[in-house]
């Protein structure tokens, strides 16, 4: 059984040697460990400073692409290299890393495919109040759209079974966190999620820049993503709630016209009708989503068909060099 444990980096030189310091060198039921960074277009020395740490592979994007290109590019780089388990941890050593045993046991007891790092939000204190709340209203909101019962869904210290990997999709540049649980939940992959340790912090969130620029971006991610695997859904109940406000000014005009006043509120019946027709054509663009999302889900299936042909590939390669 082999482990890799991932680590998306910007312009980490002066946290990384302390993340990586803390990694574990052996976990219960491990075979083999080994650690990769993703470079996301660093331009100080991290991938010097993680070659000096130990680390067992670098991946080096050209530029700076996001969090969310970084996780998925480590993503494919630990399935081609051989892992079995993915971890993935965060390179401002935010993590505990002695839990990662316990981030992966559910895993190793095919309880399920994805774990997540249950953070102890309420207790950690260099989280304001806000943050805090807007961390648990996130969470909620993601549970709701997703079917899931996950608790602290922005948390990316998470494990991966070699199937989830194969699996695992990222469409927005933002951030892996959220669309991969809302994934995970609609694509009927097994998740779950522990409670983990964290430490104290060594520098500033650099996806937390602005209440308003988290509470906005973080929106777009959610709501894109239930577009994506819950078209039907999210179009049929909001064209419904646009007809029915539509109905409602029509209800209003037959009570005002029974009272005597109806005439003059021709401009209702105008209304109503133009928001029934744009409730209606919702519903048409839902039906036309879920058929295009029945077409991405093809699509996906040939991707993970793909992916793991490719793995196996490279797993043959590496099992004859290593016979040689």
């Amino acid at each position: 059984m082999k482990l890799l444990i991932q680590i998306p980096c910007y312009n980490e030189e002066k946290t990384l040697p302390v993340t990586v310091a803390d990694l574990p060198r052996s976990v219960k039921g491990i075979d083999e460990i080994e650690y990769l960074i993703i470079d996301d277009g660093s331009t100080d020395n991290t991938a010097l400073i993680a070659r000096e740490c130990g680390v067992h592979h670098i991946v080096k994007l050209k530029m700076n692409s996001g969090l969310a290109r970084a996780f998925i590019t480590g993503v494919d780089a630990c399935l081609k290299l051989g892992a079995d388990i993915i971890v993935n941890t965060d390179a401002d050593n935010q993590y505990n890393a002695a839990d990662i045993e316990k981030l992966i046991e559910p895993i190793l007891k095919e309880q399920a495919d994805i774990v997540i790092g249950e953070r102890p939000i309420d207790k950690t204190k260099h989280f304001s109040f806000v943050k805090k709340r807007l961390q648990r209203l996130g969470s909620l909101v993601v549970r709701i759209a997703s079917g899931t019962k996950i608790p602290d869904a922005p948390s990316g210290f998470r494990a991966y079974s070699r199937e989830a990997a194969l699996r695992i999709n990222v469409h927005n540049m933002y951030t892996y966190t959220l669309e991969t649980i809302i994934q995970a939940g609609n694509n009927r992959i097994s998740i779950t999620s522990v409670p983990v340790r964290t430490n104290p912090e060594l520098r500033k969130s650099r996806l937390f820049k602005s209440m308003w620029g988290y509470i906005q971006r973080s929106a777009t991610v959610i709501v894109r993503s239930v577009m994506m695997y819950r078209p039907l859904k999210f179009f049929m109940y909001l064209g419904t709630a646009v007809s029915l406000v539509g109905v409602g000014f029509i209800v209003r005009w037959f009570i005002l016209s029974h009272l005597g006043g109806g005439g003059g509120n021709i401009p209702s019946l105008v209304l109503a009708a133009m928001l029934i027709m744009v409730g209606v054509q919702l519903i048409i663009a839902g039906l036309q989503a879920d058929v295009a999302a029945a077409n991405r889900k093809m699509i996906e299936d040939v991707q993970y068909r793909v992916r793991k042909m490719e793995c196996e590939c490279v797993d043959k390669n590496t099992d004859t060099n290593k016979k040689r």
